[in-house]
């Protein structure tokens, strides 16, 4: 039996290893990565001589994908948790904690977000609930559309976009309440009359003890770890640099042509037939890939939007003083003292949120995040005047101006799909096209989430689908 994954990041290399365990040694199980290098956004380089993540830097440890299979891999000796210091928001011209009664930004009540809002927008977050009954959400709708009718403004621009920029790289306004926050969507359908009591009955019970799971996890030497142990657990034949140009049924199972290499001058590789596919690649090319086969799930692809942004890495001498936080978020209508914009949308202290990158001998880590849907004004520096502007921010809100021992930027285009208004109908259809054609199946952070468990789980899902058939088939 032969499998063939598309895609080489943690989607694919989770289907990759999970069909050596279902189908055992003898199946023949072939990756194909148009990029040169296997990972995806799971990519740990040195700088300053330090491992550090220049994608993903953690993963949802309330979920039990990741966690699961970082157990099953042998690896939980090298798992690692944060500090347990806490966030920072810049708001309003000043850097104050991130407010603690809130759901990704959203506040149970106007005291929650004093500290955060001018005194008018705590007095809109105060009357939501004398509003008249929120409207039924219906199939979808935008999530900065309710809020900002509801709660105003502000708490949009000041708290729910910087914490939905870490995420997805884009703003409520683009995004969908039920993709994005389904919690508040169940909760207005359960009845919940107003924004602020929904959130509310979201939050813990404060008289309740703690729950004493860790929110995030990692692993030290960086997340690479958990893609390169997949891919030696999956002992596939890797293809990488060799992108896959179409998909084309045939004889019971499916066979796939290849594209040259324009910038190796080499000849496409020979045409690959195997029993079973799993596509676990972006949105346009899964768009590309599906056109001919599955013409409804290409349209659906094609309607998910795509962010880029870049991540840049500095190294500072050891012993450079960081600010008593895990980092801070940067709302986009923020300005510098110079009344300008800033470049980063966050910066990461990770020699302060990471105990095990807290080295009192070695580098002080540190990460800016740059780049939000729909503006590609500061992607469009060098690296170097990247790291330069990036260096003003840090100034600015830190006070830091040592020069850094190494900087890396990694520039991720088209790296995180927006979750639209109407986002779980999009996947829905493209599910439903692929489900007709045996042997084929879907991953990726397009579908169920862009978090590492998410794509874990789709990665996951997409083997024992494809696995089934082929067990069916032989």
């Amino acid at each position: 039996m032969k499998v063939a994954v598309v895609g080489g990041g943690v989607s694919g290399l989770t289907a990759a290893y999970r069909l050596r365990t279902l189908l055992g040694p003898d199946a023949v199980i072939t990756v194909c990565e148009a990029s040169g290098e296997l990972g995806g956004k799971l990519r740990t380089v040195e700088v300053g001589g330090a491992a550090c993540d220049v994608g993903a830097e953690a993963f949802l440890a309330r979920r039990p994908e990741a966690l699961d299979l970082v157990h099953e891999l042998g690896l939980t000796g090298r798992l690692r948790h944060p500090s347990g210091a806490s966030s920072t928001l810049r708001a309003g011209g000043a850097t104050v904690g991130l407010p603690k009664r809130t759901v990704m930004g959203v506040p149970a009540d106007g005291d929650a977000v004093a500290d955060v809002l001018s005194e008018a927008g705590v007095r809109a977050v105060a009357a939501e609930p004398y509003l008249p009954r929120v409207e039924p959400v219906g199939t979808d709708v935008s999530l900065g559309g309710l809020l900002r009718s509801r709660l105003g403004d502000e708490v949009v621009d000041r708290l729910v976009d910087p914490l939905l920029g870490g995420v997805y790289a884009g703003g409520a306004d683009g995004l969908g309440l039920r993709a994005v926050l389904p919690v508040l969507a169940n909760a207005l359908e359960g009845g919940a009359t107003s924004i602020t009591s929904a959130i509310s009955a979201q939050l813990p019970d404060p008289a309740a003890p703690p729950n004493p799971a860790p929110v995030f996890g990692t692993l030290s030497g960086g997340l690479a770890t958990l893609t390169t142990e997949l891919a030696a657990r999956a002992e596939a034949d890797v293809r990488l640099g060799v992108p896959v140009r179409a998909l084309t049924p045939r004889d019971g199972g499916w066979r796939l042509t290849f594209g040259a290499v324009p910038a190796a001058h080499a000849p496409a590789a020979p045409d690959l037939d195997v029993d079973a596919v799993v596509l676990a690649v972006p949105a346009p090319a899964a768009a590309r890939l599906l056109a001919d086969v599955a013409p409804a799930a290409a349209a659906a692809y094609g309607e998910v939007e795509l962010a880029s942004m870049a991540v840049v890495a500095l190294a500072l001498p050891a012993g450079t003083a960081l600010p008593d936080s895990s980092g801070v978020l940067i709302g986009a209508g923020e300005r510098t003292r110079d009344g300008g914009r800033f470049t980063a949308k966050a910066f990461t202290f990770s020699a302060r949120k990471w105990p095990h990158q807290s080295d009192q001998d070695g580098p002080v880590l540190l990460r800016g995040s740059v780049g939000r849907f729909g503006d590609l004004s500061a992607l469009r520096a060098t690296d170097d005047e990247l790291v330069r502007r990036v260096r003003e921010d840090l100034a600015e809100l830190t006070g830091i101006t040592a020069e850094p021992v190494e900087a890396r930027v990694q520039r991720w285009g088209g790296g995180l799909p927006q979750y639209g208004v109407g986002h779980g109908d999009r996947v829905a259809r493209i599910e439903e096209a692929v489900s007709a054609l045996p042997g084929l199946a879907v991953a990726g952070a397009a579908l169920h989430g862009v978090g590492i468990p998410a794509c874990i789980g789709t990665g996951d899902a997409a083997a024992r689908r494809v696995a089934a058939r082929v067990a069916v088939g032989s």
